[in-house]
């Protein structure tokens, strides 16, 4: 281990669960030798949010194969270790203090990576095999974890591992717009220039829309639009929204808008007012609460606007389609990438992509194992 990451531990943490550890830094940093011969590895590291904006990590105990699913009819398992990852926005609700309770339970949140099978229970994989897995409801910030073999998918041995983890995301547009008919010749606004955002026009271009206008209040993050497919862009916090895309399209405004912002600055408001009648609304943000207030039903009601909703993607098809778009070089995904970190900076990694630092877009994360 670096000596730089036995700085781990957060003085005084706490922890939710009887099998997790705070990681101990009572030698480190040290660089005496006689110090080190005292030193103990960690067994098994994982994150946990403490508090709103505060995460650590902590030991926890190596997980196991449930044996029992080799010779049932159960989905039979793979023990992943991951060695990169990237934050996603659904991240964020757990770290910035959305939630009603914390300290979050051990493994959130985390749930785009890439990593090796160390070791199976089925015969879809072998061990070694670089495999695409995602958790169980984004819990997945473990050194290694056990997870069904039908939540993995092979990786494209074309396609490097820092753009490979990218398919976790694209096929989550590519399900999203399997949901609309033909987007041929289309105009399509897409609110939220995040990665999704972005990843959004990208599969627009693919799938052959005429005008992708792009809208978000970060100039930084508009930059990068155009070169993933967007035909124009729209700060709408210097410029009118409405005002821009009337302009962009000759006064008709979108055939389709996509909400790619969610959360607590969900946009859909602004959607209604960019879409033409009987035009079509694909709400792809994850909603802030059980309810939004506020929304202008009557207007989309009596535009006569349909609305489509996107969550749960197929692992058979929509991962494997986006994993073979990246490595067919249909979809450059590589200006996304903007910060990398270490396991060990997972505090400043949570920060810069909260924060949007330094114009970050996909705020990667080592593991250990990546440099093994």
């Amino acid at each position: 281990m670096d000596p730089d990451a036995i700085r781990l531990g957060v003085a005084g943490s706490f922890w939710s669960q009887p099998n997790s550890r705070p990681v101990s830094n009572t030698f480190a940093p040290c660089r005496n030798l006689d110090c080190w011969k005292h030193y103990k590895e960690p067994e098994l590291l994982a994150g946990q949010i403490l508090a709103p904006r505060q995460i650590a990590l902590v030991e926890v105990d190596e997980p196991e194969l449930d044996e029992s699913t080799a010779d049932s009819l159960q989905e039979p398992q793979i023990l992943f270790q991951p060695e990169l990852a990237c934050l996603c926005g659904s991240d964020l609700p757990f770290f910035n203090g959305s939630l009603d309770q914390y300290p979050c339970d051990v493994g959130y949140s985390l749930h785009e990576m890439v990593g090796s099978v160390q070791a199976t229970t089925g015969k879809r994989f072998q061990v070694g095999d670089k495999v695409l897995a995602v958790p169980i409801d984004q819990q997945g910030l473990f050194e290694r974890y056990v997870v069904d073999e039908s939540r993995a998918i092979a990786l494209d041995a074309r396609v490097p591992a820092e753009h490979a983890l990218l398919a976790q995301p694209l096929g989550t547009v590519i399900y999203a717009l399997k949901k609309l008919p033909n987007l041929l010749d289309q105009d399509v606004a897409v609110v939220g220039q995040g990665p999704i955002g972005q990843l959004f026009c990208a599969a627009l271009k693919n799938l052959g829309a005429r005008e992708i206008i792009a809208i978000d209040l970060n100039e930084h993050r508009l930059a990068n639009s155009p070169a993933m497919g967007a035909t124009h862009s729209i700060c709408n916090a210097v410029e009118d929204a409405v005002t821009a895309v009337q302009r962009f399209t000759n006064g008709h405004m979108a055939d389709i808008v996509i909400e790619a912002v969610g959360h607590q600055d969900q946009a859909l408001n602004l959607c209604v007012d960019l879409c033409r009648p009987d035009g079509r609304i694909l709400y792809f943000g994850v909603p802030p609460t059980q309810q939004i207030d506020n929304v202008r039903w009557h207007d989309l009601f009596f535009k006569n606007l349909t609305v489509h909703t996107s969550v749960n993607p197929d692992f058979r098809r929509d991962f494997p389609l986006a994993m073979r778009w990246i490595g067919e070089e249909r979809i450059n995904v590589s200006s996304l990438i903007t910060h990398r970190f270490g396991l060990h900076e997972i505090q400043t990694a949570f920060d810069t992509f909260c924060d949007r630092r330094d114009g970050a877009l996909k705020v990667l994360v080592e593991f250990p194992s990546h440099r093994e």
